[in-house]
């Protein structure tokens, strides 16, 4: 493989990790279509949708838990919820991951469509506007690990940890105030990405180089990208979420139905 398609894709891991940190995703709503797209515009071979979404899931697993690690400190980290919806997304992470090898690329691209569009809707959806105080507020448990499984099962398919879905599910409905949903929403990310993680290995869809490439690039940019999202305005994180989210709906669904 080309030193230079290496450096490109690592190129791509030290943005979309920094963003991954910054609003609390994995990092596969920018990811995926980068991965997807850069190489061949830059006249490299292009991935296919499965081995893009094996890149990408690495680049989530390793960037989550570089955000986390960046958040340890303080008061951010909602335990309980963690718990319900990590457990969730867990095992319908590895249920997405494991059936992704059954689909073929267009069902792929166009479940990531599917749940791009979701998170869209849900941005619109009036979010709860308290900051984190020393409490972390109760939840319905219900919904928050019903959600997450289902998100889980579609993060699996696509690589993803579901976090661009995670946030406007912890923030509109759930009502978790916006640098706790930050926080915990990279540790629900990272458990979910283990699953994911391991769907692609046993199906074959992790190539090795590019995975590592994005992988070193997620450790250097990751915790830059958590400490910066402490110090930036609420809305301001919300704003760059909702316009990473809504670029990436446009782009995918353009490609499928044109």
């Amino acid at each position: 493989m080309e030193w230079s398609l290496l450096i490109t894709v690592f190129v791509i891991g030290l943005v979309g990790s920094f963003v991954s940190g910054l609003v609390g995703i994995g990092g596969a709503i920018v990811n995926y279509p980068m991965v997807l797209y850069i190489p061949p515009l830059l006249g490299f071979a292009a991935f296919s949708a499965h081995a893009a979404a094996g890149i990408v899931a690495v680049q989530v697993f390793v960037a989550s838990f570089g955000g986390v690690w960046g958040y340890r400190k303080g008061n951010y980290l909602h335990k309980k919820l963690i718990l319900y919806m990590g457990i969730s997304i867990l095992l319908g992470s590895l249920l997405g991951g494991f059936g992704a090898s059954y689909l073929s690329e267009k069902v792929v691209n166009i479940v990531y469509g599917i749940l791009a569009l979701i998170a869209v809707a849900m941005m619109f959806i009036p979010t709860h506007e308290e900051e984190v105080g020393s409490d972390h507020p109760d939840f319905n448990k219900w919904v928050a690990s019903i959600s997450a499984f289902l998100v889980g099962i579609g993060a699996g398919i696509v690589g993803a940890g579901g976090a661009f879905l995670l946030v406007p599910i912890m923030l509109s409905i759930l009502h978790i105030p916006t640098r706790m949903t930050i926080a915990s929403s990279l540790a629900i990310t990272f458990i979910s990405s283990i699953g994911a993680v391991t769907g692609k290995l046993f199906s074959g869809d992790v190539p090795v180089l590019p995975a590592l490439a994005i992988g070193i690039a997620s450790i250097i940019t990751s915790q830059l990208g958590a400490e910066a999202g402490k110090k930036a305005n609420t809305k301001v994180l919300q704003t760059i979420l909702a316009v990473l989210i809504i670029g990436t709906a446009i782009k995918i669904w353009w490609d499928i139905l044109f």
